[in-house]
């Protein structure tokens, strides 16, 4: 199993070198569009090859889909942390009072009523 692993790796490292060296020419990329860049007298453009337009755009995109789910899920983290410190408090419940339910038992005896 593991050598197909590596083999997908493999793989999919190829065709991302594949993908880099068909689109190596390069693109100008601006920050704002020209009405806007013309109003804000600022218009920062950049030489960049397509290919890395195209991963940070992928790559961008993973990071902003991450981070949406990490904060939809954050209703099913609390909610778990809510039921695991009420189990926490329920156990310590039983413990209690299974110690209540023996005081007045030798500890022998009860040992053996909890076994059964």
């Amino acid at each position: 199993m593991r050598y197909v692993r590596y083999l997908s790796i493999a793989i999919f490292g190829l065709a991302l070198i594949l993908i880099a060296l068909a689109n190596r020419q390069f693109v100008e990329v601006q920050i704002l569009p020209e009405e806007l860049g013309g109003m804000a007298a600022l218009n920062p453009s950049y030489e960049l090859p397509l290919f890395i337009v195209m991963f940070g755009g992928i790559l961008a995109g993973l990071v902003i889909g991450f981070i949406w789910e990490w904060i939809r899920e954050a209703k099913e983290r609390a909610a778990a942390a809510r039921q695991a410190r009420e189990m926490a408090r329920l156990r310590a419940e039983v413990r209690r009072l299974k110690g209540e339910k023996h005081k007045d038992q030798d500890e022998v005896l009860a040992l053996l009523d909890e076994a059964s």
